[in-house]
């Protein structure tokens, strides 16, 4: 049996190590994870509340096109129900855009370190991809501008950006969208962007009213915190949605996502709390890397990236062993490692696990 010859060679998505599988490869009783920004505070009550009412429907397939939850997620961001397509996760609706525009020989542009589904969903359809070098750690829009050509079919914009957390702001990514061609997709991932308090940070569905070619991809994986439930979403133009949805598979999401979705839209009360801890965390964890004279990239979703000094498995792995699991082995940032905001005890108990590992590594040099 042979497969299309240009995926054999795709690298498999590497999750953040599951917690039950520390706890057995090194005996741990306790190991707190802060390698997938998921959130530390779990989900709203309400959200759980729907998830349970929903139990007694368990044999009935979910509404395909997710009406209701459409419905309440239009109202909310001010667009139109035609405007929105839900999806398995934001990484489905990113599975949805390569397999709707992609032909062999389109070109794709993205950052070189940023979310790796962009980049593995061209592949899988045989799109060029051309990487454009992060400047320090953040989009380099003129360059990306730069890279397209006739073959251009998306740009992918992480804001903030998955690993190094930085953002573009609304005039310098106002600007870019004048000068990209449109025929040119612009797929703008604001995936953290509850998270966010710059004031400086892209007003994108205000974009949206101006720029055809703009979608929007957002998640209720972080700061909902229904990451078990695959929930995540497109927002742009109707015809732009229209044209996606022709390739989205039918009951994409769950009964249970969809309920619990509708129900966590509701609860700003819990978002709002979420987002000041977030920032808590954020000013201690930061504050304590420049007490230990460690460079960090400006941190505006829930993660900070960090450089260590060392090689990034070494501190992965005695972060490990102290029932720490971080993200390292970033191709473009072999010395950095990325951490999840947590709770202000994990946050205090990563702060201490790293300084013991940082003192031994000093010792070993």
């Amino acid at each position: 049996m042979q497969p299309k010859k240009h995926i054999v060679h795709l690298p498999v998505y590497q999750p953040g190590k599951p917690v039950e599988e520390v706890k057995r490869e090194l005996g741990l009783t306790e190991v707190i994870k802060l390698a997938s920004n998921e959130n530390p505070f779990g989900c709203s009550d309400k959200a759980k509340e729907a998830i349970v009412a929903e139990l007694a429907n368990t044999s009935i397939y979910p509404d395909g096109a997710s009406v209701s939850l459409t419905a309440e997620a239009a109202a909310r961001l001010g667009v139109e129900t035609n405007q929105i397509i839900f999806g398995a996760g934001s990484d489905d609706v990113i599975l949805m855009l390569a397999r709707a525009f992609f032909v062999p020989g389109d070109e794709t542009i993205m950052a070189d370190q940023t979310f790796a589904q962009y980049k593995h969903n061209a592949e899988i359809e045989n799109a060029t991809i051309i990487e454009v070098p992060l400047n320090d750690g953040k989009h380099d829009l003129p360059a990306m501008l730069a890279a397209v050509t006739d073959r251009t079919k998306i740009i992918w914009i992480c804001n903030p950006n998955n690993p190094t957390g930085t953002i573009v702001t609304h005039d310098e990514l106002e600007q870019f969208l004048r000068q990209v061609p449109p025929s040119v997709l612009v797929v703008l991932d604001e995936a953290y962007c509850e998270y966010v308090y710059d004031e400086e940070f892209p007003l994108g569905l205000e974009l949206l009213k101006s720029y055809k070619n703009l979608v929007l991809l957002r998640t209720f994986s972080k700061i909902y915190g229904l990451a078990a439930l695959r929930v995540g979403y497109g927002i742009g133009h109707p015809e732009v949605i229209s044209l996606i949805n022709l390739v989205r598979e039918p009951f994409n999401t769950s009964r249970f996502g969809q309920a619990a979705a509708r129900a966590a839209l509701t609860d700003e009360e819990f978002v709002a709390r979420c987002h000041e801890l977030n920032k808590q965390g954020i000013a201690y964890v930061t504050g304590e890397l420049e007490r230990l004279d460690l460079s960090y990239f400006p941190a505006h979703g829930n993660f900070v990236m960090f450089d260590t000094k060392h090689p990034s498995a070494q501190v992965f792995d005695g972060l490990l062993k102290r029932g720490i699991i971080s993200r390292a082995k970033w191709s473009k940032y072999p010395t950095h490692i990325r951490i999840t905001i947590g709770s202000r005890e994990q946050n205090e108990r990563f702060i201490a696990a790293l300084e013991q590992v940082l003192q031994e590594l000093a010792v070993q040099v």
